[in-house]
């Protein structure tokens, strides 16, 4: 049986990675700057691969191998400090605007290219109805949350029927419905479409997206039925010399990664589908992106800019919920051959590349702590 347990009794990192503000904020100060200096490394090597255009090189070159992937900022006490008390300390603040704006830059930059499309009615017909399939709309609250699963969508969608009036409160303990209750940009007609477009706040929550994949492999062939029986069966009979007799439920992580190589993007599962397929951020401006990492932070900016009532709150993670843990993490992708995670990253190269996050650090360094 897989070591899909391997995370008992380990501690959640608290590794912290900043949400954005997709308009520009003002420049950060360069006193402030040269005083933090510290702290620039790491966010200013990962700029210059994006903007040189370098990263897909690197992978196949497989130079990648040879880097030193900078550590996780904001670990541990200052971490929980910035949960508690957002902006009171002036070096985390820097860095988080810091990340905003090569963020948005690098957002801008990609999709001010020409062959990128500027609005949904130039997505192709097969993308532009993902988008709009994964568009929630609040007519009452003027607002639309691109749901991207394994990335806390489920919460939100809850947050979404109790500010539409759907459910009484975010903690009523009921199963979720995904599609009752709930209004998709989908099932609007075009002008309607447009004009929410145009004037609604638009936001969207992203993810590591190796802790995403690994998040949605733990969950759905470790503990759906149903995801067992369509895809596990199918991924072991494809990818295993001897599959023998199997329900599904013994997926290895290698196999499922050889699964997502093979697979076409624009037909994967929303589980696994790249965010930027799910929300096209070129084709939709989007007024915030926050981060996984910082949910409860930017989920409070989020309520605040929509205008929400004081009493709907973000709603805390479930008791049940088996976090992705940085332990659990390393074991993984240090236990898979890295040939087939180099192979793999250029299908999830925007999400690492647009949303500033680090690429995996597989050293043989790195994997032998």
């Amino acid at each position: 049986m897989l070591p899909r347990r391997l995370d008992t009794g380990m501690a959640r990192s608290n590794t912290v990675r900043s949400g954005s503000l997709v308009n520009l904020r003002p420049s950060v100060n360069t006193v402030s700057l040269r005083r933090h200096s510290a702290i620039l490394p790491s966010v200013l090597t990962f700029a210059v691969i994006v903007a040189s255009g370098g990263l897909l090189l690197m992978i196949e070159k497989g130079m990648l191998n040879h880097m030193e992937t900078p550590s996780p900022r904001g670990i541990g006490v200052k971490s929980d400090f910035i949960r508690n008390a957002r902006n009171e300390d002036p070096i985390v603040d820097t860095e988080y605007q810091i990340v905003q704006e090569i963020r948005n830059r690098t957002i801008r930059t990609m999709c001010g290219q020409k062959n990128m499309p500027h609005s949904v009615w130039t997505l192709p017909p097969i993308q532009r109805r993902t988008v709009l399939q994964h568009i929630l709309v609040s007519d009452k609250h003027k607002f639309l949350y691109c749901y991207v699963p394994k990335v806390a969508c489920s919460n939100w969608k809850r947050v979404v029927k109790v500010l539409n009036g759907a459910l009484e409160n975010v903690d009523v303990k009921i199963k979720m419905d995904h599609k009752n209750d709930l209004v998709f940009l989908a099932d609007l007609k075009p002008e309607e479409i447009k004009y929410r477009l145009k004037t609604y706040f638009k936001f969207m929550f992203v993810r590591d997206p190796m802790e995403r994949l690994l998040s949605a492999y733990r969950n759905k062939f470790g503990e759906i039925e149903a995801y067992q029986k369509r895809y596990g069966v199918e991924i072991i009979k494809r990818y295993r010399k001897n599959p023998g007799k199997t329900n599904g439920d013994d997926v290895t992580f290698a196999e499922f990664l050889h699964y997502l190589l093979d697979e076409d993007v624009e037909k994967m599962n929303e589980h696994w589908m790249p965010i930027y397929n799910l929300c096209q951020p070129c084709a939709v401006t989007y007024d915030f992106i926050g981060s996984y990492e910082r949910l409860h932070q930017d989920a409070q900016h989020v309520l605040q800019q929509i205008g929400a009532p004081a009493h709907v709150q973000f709603p805390e993670r479930q008791t049940w919920y088996k976090p992705v843990t940085t332990q659990t993490l390393h074991y993984y992708l240090c236990n898979t051959p890295q040939k087939l995670l180099r192979d793999l990253l250029p299908k999830y190269i925007l999400d690492f590349s647009l949303y500033t996050y680090t690429l995996p650090n597989t050293t043989s360094e790195f994997c032998r702590h």
